[in-house]
């Protein structure tokens, strides 16, 4: 099974629209897929203690631990990832281990395109997560109400969805 997670909270996030873009191409290939969507399953604030119980908490942390791949789609603010997928991530930490995790960011300029690497490198050293090296970044300017608009971004989805396949049926295939 594959997990789609959609982190922003706003209700017009171009993030999400990379998500739904991935979802679909997961879909066209018929490989089990799951939407978890922030907006649509609140978590509360990690709190080091009772948070982990949260009935929201544990269905993202079952979905994280069942899945061979997670596919990550978050806004940029202020040079990072947003603190809803901080959180998120927290919240279910060592379901994290040995995942095989993608991102797409949407960003609101070209500037911040390295963005992607302080969540990389914590998920690597923290979780020894299989990081796909080819990842998506868009801008404003891919997006046009709420579809994609740009086929070179569409294109980098695909690709980033056939790489975390072929990565995450590699590691299945050689660990059974």
């Amino acid at each position: 099974m594959f997990l789609v997670l959609s982190s922003s909270l706003n209700p017009n996030s171009r993030s999400r629209i990379l998500g739904r873009a991935a979802l679909q191409q997961l879909q066209e290939q018929k490989r089990e897929t799951t939407w978890f969507d922030l907006v649509e399953f609140p978590l509360p604030i990690c709190d080091g203690a009772t948070a982990y119980g949260d009935a929201h908490v544990q269905k993202l942390a079952e979905l994280i631990e069942q899945s061979h791949g997670i596919f990550i789609a978050s806004p940029v603010y202020n040079y990072d990832v947003n603190a809803a997928l901080k959180n998120a991530i927290e919240l279910t930490g060592k379901r994290w281990t040995g995942k095989v995790v993608s991102l797409m960011l949407a960003a609101g300029g070209g500037v911040s395109y390295m963005s992607a690497m302080g969540l990389a490198n914590s998920l690597m050293l923290d979780f020894r997560c299989h990081i796909v090296p080819r990842f998506v970044y868009a801008t404003g300017e891919s997006f046009e109400g709420n579809e994609l608009a740009d086929e070179d971004i569409q294109t980098r989805v695909n690709l980033v969805v056939t790489e975390t396949l072929r990565l995450a049926d590699a590691l299945r295939n050689h660990d059974a």
